[in-house]
Parts: structure tokens; sequence; C-alpha cells
């Protein structure tokens, strides 16, 4: 890994400014052949961290730009790094590049300035991850999760937790190696407590999960209910555009349809989906078939029934099907209803025509499904470090089990899976297909 790379850093397209970034030995003097300083200081006087005008050599071109060296180990990846600031234009960032290349630098990899960083022990997997969603944020709150995880919030919870294990496990091998020596040994009862406490933090930790996986992926939204009550009306006028076709003829909608709005900051994905009934066509009966499919796996049904009419058998049948879901009875078209005539009792009135009570709306949605979020708590966004949390808890509960009926050996065992789960986290333990998936998700110039 301590060859030259070289890459674009900036998304392609036109734009104000474009980088190129060399990492790894020689890029200093890759860019002794390639930049001609407009002051007198030399490319390899540069002072490092620090911008120089210049021209910059593309081959068959020329540039005027801007060149930055960053001193090997105080870079992003750790090695000597030299980025070239040229003009935006796509053509112009591509010279730069394949005149790099010419130079002695090979492309870069997906990922493999980030990857680099971590193995010369920049940051932690878990905050590279948290870089990736960082950049890959579509909404505040996944941008907040990510920042959190980059800056090593859970890394640092994490080894907290293992220097805990590693304290137990070095007494219980003090206890195992010199039982006969004149020395403090692991009080049972007190590895116990410690135990249970660092299982219960751990519980805590892994127990976020169902609120950061929507931070994450989204929360998804279902709207369901019978033809012609107004979903399509309620999705478009909770997303502010027309997405959904309106129409007073039942059984128009079809297929799904999507959009995404924002609500304190978390991303909500809407979902219209066909009228509950008994489809009079093959391509109706499968619509609601494919509802059906997408109610299952949601996370917040929105059940719309008119106000202005009596509930009908589709509606109390479509109802009773939806038990036990987490669900928000919305009546619409309250804005045509003199009194609400509808016998299934709603939690909030709304007319999508008139806008009456879309805030609250909005409001009761986030609340149903987010409650109790706190935006600088810690949540577990990514499966992986799921997985790893739930690992390590079993093993934790194991040990529970047995360190007071069992020789310290026995149950020194699962504390010891415990520290190695946790390490797939930070990446102390992860193995090398882990590694190399991770990082092929970032694009290559990062």
């Amino acid at each position: 890994m301590d060859d030259l790379i070289a890459a674009i850093a900036t998304p392609p397209g036109k734009g104000g400014v474009a980088i190129v970034r060399l990492s790894g030995q020689g890029a200093l003097a890759v860019a002794e052949k390639m930049f001609a300083p407009a002051g007198t200081v030399s490319v390899a006087g540069f002072e490092p961290y620090r911008m120089y005008p210049g021209s910059i050599d593309c081959g068959a071109f020329t540039d005027f730009g801007l060149c930055v060296y960053f001193r090997a180990p105080h870079s992003f990846t750790g090695e000597d790094v030299v980025e070239l600031h040229c003009h935006g234009g796509s053509e112009v960032a591509r010279g730069v590049l394949r005149r790099a290349l010419a130079c002695g630098a090979r492309l870069a990899e997906r990922g493999e300035y980030t990857k680099r960083a971590f193995l010369n022990g920049k940051l932690t997997l878990s905050s590279a991850e948290g870089l990736a969603e960082l950049i890959n944020g579509e909404s505040e709150a996944e941008v907040r999760a990510g920042s959190m995880l980059y800056a090593e919030r859970l890394s640092t919870v994490v080894r907290e937790a293992q220097a805990v294990l590693t304290e137990l496990l070095a007494g219980i091998d003090a206890d195992i190696d010199f039982p006969e020596e004149d020395i403090e040994h692991t009080d049972l009862a007190a590895a116990k407590e410690r135990i249970a406490a660092l299982a219960e933090k751990i519980a805590a930790l892994a127990g976020s999960y169902g609120t950061g996986r929507k931070i994450g992926s989204g929360v998804s939204v279902v709207l369901a209910g019978k033809p012609n009550t107004g979903k399509s009306s309620v999705l478009n006028a909770l997303l502010g555009s027309d997405r959904a076709i309106v129409s007073a003829q039942a059984g128009t909608t079809r297929d799904f349809v999507e959009g995404t709005l924002e609500i304190g900051g978390v991303r909500f994905t809407l979902c219209d989906t066909a009228g509950l009934r008994e489809g009079e066509s093959e391509v109706e009966r499968e619509g609601v078939e494919r509802a059906k499919r997408r109610i299952e796996g949601a996370d917040l049904i929105l059940f719309v029934l008119d106000a202005s009419q009596k509930a009908e058998a589709e509606d109390r049948a479509a109802f009773a099907a939806l038990q036990g879901k987490k669900m928000l009875v919305v009546h619409n078209k309250t804005d045509l209803a003199g009194e609400d005539v509808c016998e299934i009792p709603a939690d909030i009135r709304v007319s999508a025509r008139t806008g009456e009570n879309l805030a609250l709306l909005k409001q009761r949605m986030f609340d149903a499904v987010m409650s109790g979020y706190n935006a600088d708590a810690l949540f577990i966004t990514g499966e992986r470090h799921y997985a790893a949390l739930t690992r390590a808890l079993t093993s934790l509960r194991e040990a529970q089990e047995l360190c007071t009926v069992a020789p310290p050996d026995l149950w020194g065992v699962p504390l010891r899976e415990a520290w190695e789960a946790l390490g797939e986290i930070t990446g102390e333990t992860a193995n090398e297909r882990i590694i190399d998936e991770i990082f092929s998700k970032f694009c290559v110039g990062k």
C-alpha cells in the first residue's frame, strides 16, 4: 500500500474547481514534474498545508491552479498527499489525472484513500463507515449520525467496553497461571457485577438500532384504505407536489407511487398503494396484492378514510386486517363533511384540499415512529454494528451465568468472544472480506 495513487476527488461534471489527489511515496516528486509555482519557492520547498498558485502541466495543455502538500503522517491517509486544484471542466481534471498517471502514479481503487487511512491508523473501521454515511446522507438525521460515527463516538464506547473485558480477562489469566501466589485474586461477586453492568450498556446500545435503522434507511410509510378515500391527495399534500394521479374514479392507483419528505430531520418515504378491495380486473387485483405486501414491511400505516361517508364493509375489513400494526387512522375530506360521519374513530382529521391539519399529521407521524428520539444521542444505524453488538451481548449473558458456577477458565471463554465481537466494529478483529466490502462502497476519489 506504499505505491503512489491518484484520482479525481471531486464529483464529475462542470464546476468552479476540480481536485486531483495523489497519495503515497513520491507524491511531491510527481508534483515537481507537473506544477510550476508562480512564486520563488520551488515545489520541493513547499511549506505543508499551504496553498501555492502556479501552472499545472496537463500534457496536451496547461491550466493555472493551486497546489497543496500534506506531509505524512499528518494527512488524511497518513501518507504524503498532494492535491492539485484546477478549473472545474471535466476534461481539465481528466487531463491533470492523465498527466499524474504518466508521471508514475496509478489510478486509485474505490475507497482506497480511506482504506489507507484505516490501515495507517488514522481512523477506525466504524469511523470509515461513518464517513460513508456522512457523504451519502439524504437527511439531517443521517448526516448527523454519520458525523457522530466518523468522530469515533461508537469506537470510544466500544473501546471502553473492551478495556473492562481486558481487565477481567487479565485477572482470570493471573488466577489460572499463579493460583498459589500471594496476589489479589478475582472477586467473583464483583466480576459478575461488572459483567452485568457491561451487558446492560451493550444491550442499550444494541437497542438503539430500531430507531437507528429508521435514521439510516428512512421511515417507510404506506397509505392504505379502500379506493377513492383521497389517499393520493393526502400523499400529494404531504409531499407538496403532484406525485400521484388524483381522480374521482376509484381504482386509479394500480402500482406504488413514492415520494420522500423530511420531518424533524428524519427522512420519511411515503408510498401510495392500490385501494384495498376486491379488484375488478386482474391488473387491479395484482395492485391490491402488492399493496398488502408493502404494508407488511412498513414502519407506519396511514389508514385513510373519507370523513364525509359512513364506513362500508370494505373499510371495516381493511381496518380489521391492519390491527396489530403501527397505524394512524386519518379521516380525510373534512372540508366536505359538515360533521364527521365515519364510525371508525380517527386519530387525526385532515383536508388534503385545504391543508387543514397537515402539519399536525406530520408531527403525529414523527411521534408514532420516533418517540424519544434525541438528535444528540448515539444510535446504531448499521446492521453490521448491530450484529456485532448482539453477538457480544450473547457472550456476556453466557459469562454472567457461568461466572459464579464454573471455574474462571470456562467463563473467560465467552468474555474473549465478546471482546472479539466488539473488535469487529473498530476493525481490530474484522477479516479482510469485511474490510474490502466496506471500502468498495466508496467512490474512486475517496
